[in-house]
């Protein structure tokens, strides 16, 4: 027993060296280098330290802004635990897992459209996370009929260290690191992917990040971090290591879909994907033919929304 005191406190020890990275403040603060972050990311997903000292260290480390390097060590660290289990013609679609408050999902209506492209949608979920508050992916896949061509994977079990952290983020309560790197963790060893960004910056962030994981990452400017789109919008793609951007209009197609809701319950949510409103189902089909781009089944907007009316 006392031995194991001895180890857990050297482990402690060491781990302060990396708070004492992000939080001391402007003149003493550096960046961790990517086996630095392997390290820390490991020792708080194996919970060798305590509760407080890894709220410390996400708190700071979201103060500082984290680096390039930093994030894709963390990456490398998470994928050390992830259990993948491959799904065969498979996008996935990387949502927050704080959830959605103002409009519903659209990924279980999306999928009917896509049942004719053999094409899989892979979604990720947990329990809520900070700190929006949401109606979050697991709570939708579970409150619905989904479609066969619907993959959820329960992050509980297939990245059990990282769902076991969601109560010392809770205590948090704020956004961290963690919100960035969870949108895409691929538990279906997908080929294909798309996630959501709302400022720009972010955008060359994730092709930074994930874009190497993947044939093809798209990122969309989607509603509440979704890749997921209810009016203008736009979305990135890496075409020839140049970031290139595309606009989205609905009203191009005829499109004007206006419903929004200050806090969408699941009810409300189960009503809408039962009773969807034609104008709705068109804009699903142009959501649906966005993914039909993502993953190579269509050049273009124009081409895939053609595709699916047929």
């Amino acid at each position: 027993m006392l031995l194991f005191q001895l180890q857990f406190l050297e482990k402690q020890m060491n781990f302060f060296k990396y708070i004492k990275a992000v939080g001391t403040g402007p003149k003493g603060n550096r960046n961790l280098d990517k086996d630095e972050m392997i390290d820390a990311m490991e020792q708080m997903l194996e919970q060798k330290i305590y509760p407080e000292q890894a709220t410390a260290f996400l708190l700071g480390w979201r103060l500082q802004e984290e680096t390039n390097e930093e994030m894709c060590g963390a990456l490398e660290a998470f994928n050390k635990y992830i259990k993948r289990t491959p799904i065969t013609n498979s996008i996935e679609l990387g949502n927050p897992f704080d959830g959605k408050r103002k409009r519903p999902y659209l990924f279980p209506l999306i999928a009917k459209e896509l049942k004719n492209f053999d094409l899989n949608l892979v979604i990720s979920g947990d329990l809520v996370q900070p700190a929006k508050n949401g109606i979050t992916t697991k709570d939708t896949c579970l409150n619905l009929k989904l479609e066969d061509n619907i993959h959820f994977f329960d992050r509980a079990d297939y990245f059990k260290e990282l769902s076991a952290l969601t109560q010392t983020r809770k205590r948090l309560g704020l956004r961290t690191g963690f919100n960035t790197i969870e949108k895409l963790l691929n538990p279906g060893n997908s080929a294909y992917a798309m996630t959501g960004a709302f400022h720009k910056p972010y955008v060359k962030k994730y092709l930074n990040l994930f874009g190497a994981h993947y044939e093809k990452l798209m990122i969309v400017k989607g509603e509440e971090g979704t890749c997921e789109f209810f009016g203008k919008s736009k979305y990135w793609l890496m075409v020839d290591g140049e970031i290139q951007e595309f606009k989205i209009d609905p009203e191009d197609y005829g499109i004007n879909y206006t419903d929004v809701w200050e806090n969408i319950s699941m009810e409300e949510m189960q009503e809408v994907m039962a009773n969807p409103s034609e104008e709705l189902k068109k804009l699903v089909k142009l959501n649906a033919a966005l993914v039909l781009v993502a993953a190579n089944r269509a050049s273009d907007l124009k081409e895939g929304y053609a595709l699916l009316s047929k």
